[in-house]
């Protein structure tokens, strides 16, 4: 549901930061203006794109998080939903039918009137194909969370209209169980209209929402600068009047900024760093809830990807456990299912490939590759929050494949050109994950492994795998209310998925980050993306 080091930031920032502590405030005098409270983030890599409509990746839409605002939302520490854009909402009683009750008075960065119009507008922006201003990506989430576009056979929107200013009314082909928790999820954030219009497919770069923070300005592959709005339609928020989410590739070299006073966040702490963490009084460590995945994905369309006794063969060949001591200090869990346990509708009577290179090496044969083959294997080039050392990590998968004849090339490339390759299918197999974006396991298993998400060159499934069957049990989970038939649905799933085995399950990790101590009221979401509209500085 969900992967470069910069310079120094301007004089005016550094002067800044030598001023006030990294945001705290001045403590002249109890009349002396108040310094203004900044925070800088650090994190792996940088967005792709500030359009949440056209992005995966969790580098962009935690920056758009803060930007934008969704009908519902979450609560700060779980995917429970809550009032956001809307106030209140229904469904008909055959499920097909939804109205929300709108805020009223609240205003785009931009001046302009958030209202029904504006909801409709964003929504056929997404669904339909042939609007004009379906423009800067390939809607990927709308598709993989809503079944397809305007026209296509699986489309689960059929209708959005405006009833009046403050009241929306969203028409289903049919009844979609998960509805409410995809429409809180951040890529379906509600954008200015006008601010669309004006920008067209550069939307992306000149993002203009509702939230906390107002887009300033963007340094390539350096840093993302927003500002508190004040104009907010929650009063008193945001705490922080600045916000920067700064670019460092390594986790180590994070850290050190980290200690050092350049950062007051950071996203992919290495686990082992943990201790050191631990022990600094002027640092505090913070948990993320687990719930992703961290797989190696094969790619079914090619050869010998294509036959499922080499998918079993190398999947009896990666060492999880080594892995997870290796990589993750403890802070996972060797993975067997895509879906995480931490998810209900997981399935634990599946039984894993057990890690033995002599059957590998059977299978391979059996498959008709006696002396292995050799392949590209692509890696990450970022830590992710389920992958803190990707290139690591797959030098020790190498390490293992080469046991059973299986020869590598180990592959990378800039973020944004492998997750937009990846999603084409141009891999032959390739490490990647997700954090889930709802808590629902529709967000893990549909969007991941159905075969509507197999489709170049937007594939959420960049295993490109289609099973009919999983199919079948996908879609009557999604359009089945009742939990516990769609528990047994889904589990029924994995057990299929697990027999054809398109990706390796390889960890779900429990993410960490750490602050300095002065910063108070950060809470690690479990979708990997959170607000900073509590966060405060306060030293």
């Amino acid at each position: 549901m969900k992967k470069i080091v910069s310079p120094i930031l301007g004089v005016l920032l550094a002067v800044s930061l030598m001023l006030t502590g990294c945001g705290s405030q001045s403590a002249t005098s109890p009349s002396a203006p108040q310094a203004e409270k900044t925070l800088i983030e650090g994190r792996g890599g940088d967005s792709v794109s500030l359009d949440p409509a056209n992005v995966t990746d969790g580098e962009s839409l935690r920056v758009t998080e803060n930007i934008f605002d969704t009908l519902v939302a979450y609560k700060p520490n779980n995917t429970e939903i809550i009032p956001s854009l809307a106030t209140e909402w229904k469904a008909s009683p055959d499920g097909k039918e939804w109205t929300f009750t709108l805020q009223d008075g609240v205003k785009f960065h931009d001046g302009t009137d958030f209202n029904a119009d504006a909801v409709v507008f964003n929504f056929q922006r997404w669904m339909d194909k042939s609007n004009p201003y379906h423009t800067g990506g390939d809607f990927d989430y709308f598709q993989s969370m809503f079944g397809g576009f305007k026209g296509d056979k699986g489309c689960v929107i059929a209708d959005v209209k405006a009833l009046d200013k403050t009241h929306v009314q969203f028409s289903l082909t049919v009844p979609q169980a998960p509805f409410l928790a995809n429409v809180a999820m951040t890529a379906f954030a509600i954008a200015s209209p006008d601010a669309i219009k004006k920008y067209g497919d550069k939307f992306g770069q000149n993002p203009v929402g509702t939230g906390p923070f107002v887009f300033k300005e963007w340094k390539p592959n350096d840093s993302i600068t927003v500002v508190k709005n004040k104009n907010f339609w929650q009063k008193g928020l945001p705490k922080l009047d600045k916000l920067i989410f700064r670019v460092i590739p390594d986790n180590t070299a994070r850290l050190t900024a980290l200690q050092s006073g350049e950062l007051d966040l950071m996203d992919g702490l290495n686990p082992s760093d943990a201790a050191t963490v631990k022990g600094n009084s002027k640092l505090q460590l913070v948990t993320r809830p687990s719930m992703n995945v961290g797989y190696l994905s094969f790619n079914t369309t090619k050869p010998p990807f294509d036959n499922v006794k080499v998918r079993q063969a190398l999947s009896m060949a990666v060492n999880k456990k080594g892995l997870v001591d290796a990589f993750y200090n403890g802070m996972a869990l060797p993975a067997k299912n895509a879906l995480p346990p931490s998810v209900w509708g997981y399935n634990d009577a599946v039984k894993d490939y057990e890690y033995n290179l002599d059957a590998a090496k059977k299978l391979l044969a059996e498959a008709g590759y006696p002396n292995g083959f050799e392949t590209d294997f692509w890696a990450m080039p970022v830590a992710r929050q389920y992958m803190p050392q990707p290139q690591k990590i797959a030098e020790s998968i190498q390490a293992d494949f080469a046991k059973i004849g299986v020869k590598t090339k180990i592959v990378s490339m800039e973020w944004a050109t492998y997750l937009k390759k990846t999603k084409n299918g141009e891999h032959p197999m390739a490490l990647l994950g997700w954090t889930g974006d709802n808590g629902d396991p529709d967000n893990f298993l549909y969007v991941l492994l159905d075969k509507d998400n197999a489709n170049p060159p937007a594939a959420s499934n960049i295993s490109l795998y289609k099973n009919d069957k999983v199919h079948e049990l996908l879609f009557k989970a999604q359009i089945t209310p009742d939990i516990q038939v769609r528990t047994d649905l889904y589990k029924q799933a994995q057990l299929l998925i697990h027999d054809d085995a398109p990706m390796v399950p390889l960890v779900h990790s429990t993410p960490l980050l750490a602050s300095a101590s002065y910063v108070k009221g950060f809470i690690a979401h479990p979708t990997g993306t959170e607000r900073f509209t509590e966060v405060s500085i306060e030293k």
